[in-house]
């Protein structure tokens, strides 16, 4: 497996964990991050592309994965990832700009080049 898959299950495995202690808690949390990013006047890929620019700017290494991954799931494409990452280095400055490393390893691992 992957770093970056790694991340994803890493993210996974603590929510369930937190699930467990804080069932409610986790259940709406759920249920609000699957309500925001479904379709709405902008697409999910749109919304999946801006998750990644905040991501960046947030600098959480473990939301660039889950959302480059679900944006490619989605239909967006490498360049596409790539311009929005550009963006988030405009918003973000240099710190977001070492983020790009994250944003390519998962380029890398979840839609690999031919």
């Amino acid at each position: 497996m992957g770093e970056m898959k790694d991340s994803v299950d890493s993210v996974m495995q603590m929510m369930g964990e937190l699930s467990k202690q804080q069932p409610e808690t986790l259940r709406r949390f759920k249920a609000f991050m699957g309500s925001t990013l479904e379709e709405g006047v902008l697409d999910t890929k749109t919304k999946e592309l801006v998750a990644i620019g905040t991501a960046i700017t947030a600098r959480c290494k473990y939301c660039i994965a889950i959302h480059v991954e679900k944006a490619l799931k989605v239909g967006a494409t490498r360049e596409e990832i790539l311009e929005v990452a550009t963006v988030a280095i405009l918003m973000g400055g240099g710190p977001a700009l070492t983020y790009i490393v994250e944003v390519k390893k998962a380029l890398d691992e979840f839609c690999p080049k031919f």
